[in-house]
């Protein structure tokens, strides 16, 4: 098993730098072409002005590791090996535990702790916290934890299986989702190290919805 959480795994700076077009949105950062086009499209927009709803913080996603033998709130067999999942707190990172290689033919979500403000519609603008990790090898991708900021994007301009995870959820919930490759990147995404047929897991905080 190998166990991954947000305080262990270091990003290049080259991901860093197109990180938040990375792993949420359907754009690539490849070329130094593509890291000039996310840059100018990023999905990450200026807060919006008219929030419905928020959790207790808008503004950081805890660093901190989470405590040892934290139980799992999500166990999840895939088509091939397993994840368990253990959700962030209001001072601790998420836990994403992969046996590797983890893969499924079906995208799922798990609600791992239900918020209580309103239904995040599909083409709402949200502000989240999120970790990546990729089922083939267990690697953290992508974290707005390690970076400790959170991120906003309109869901219609992010990958179908981040969309999937987040619409029809409450502002304030801690959710999980295993998506397939289709729905996440078919074709691989070279600068994260996600190659074609990966299936990817998700820890995701609803922060706000507008």
């Amino acid at each position: 098993m190998t166990a991954v959480n947000s305080s262990s795994i270091s990003a290049s700076a080259a991901f860093v730098a197109c990180a938040a077009a990375l792993a949420v949105t359907l754009s690539a950062c490849g070329s130094e072409a593509d890291k000039t086009a996310a840059s100018s499209t990023s999905a990450v927009q200026p807060a919006p002005s008219t929030v419905t709803q928020m959790s207790t913080d808008l503004t950081t996603c805890p660093t901190a590791a989470p405590a040892p033998g934290a139980a799992p709130e999500w166990t999840l067999p895939g088509a091939t090996g397993s994840v368990a999942v253990t959700g962030s707190t209001d001072t601790a990172a998420p836990l994403v535990n992969v046996t590797a290689p983890f893969s499924v033919t079906e995208t799922q979500v798990h609600t791992l702790v239900a918020g209580t403000g309103p239904v995040v519609p599909p083409t709402a603008t949200v502000s989240v916290c999120y970790e990546g990790v990729n089922g083939r090898d267990g690697s953290v991708f992508d974290s707005s934890y390690q970076r400790g900021e959170p991120v906003d994007f309109p869901l219609n301009g992010v990958v179908p299986g981040f969309q999937k995870a987040i619409a029809g959820q409450n502002v304030g919930s801690t959710v999980a989702v295993a998506m397939t490759s289709a729905d996440g990147y078919p074709e691989g995404q070279p600068a994260a190290g996600i190659q074609p047929g990966d299936s990817l897991v998700f820890a995701i905080k609803i922060l706000s919805a507008s």
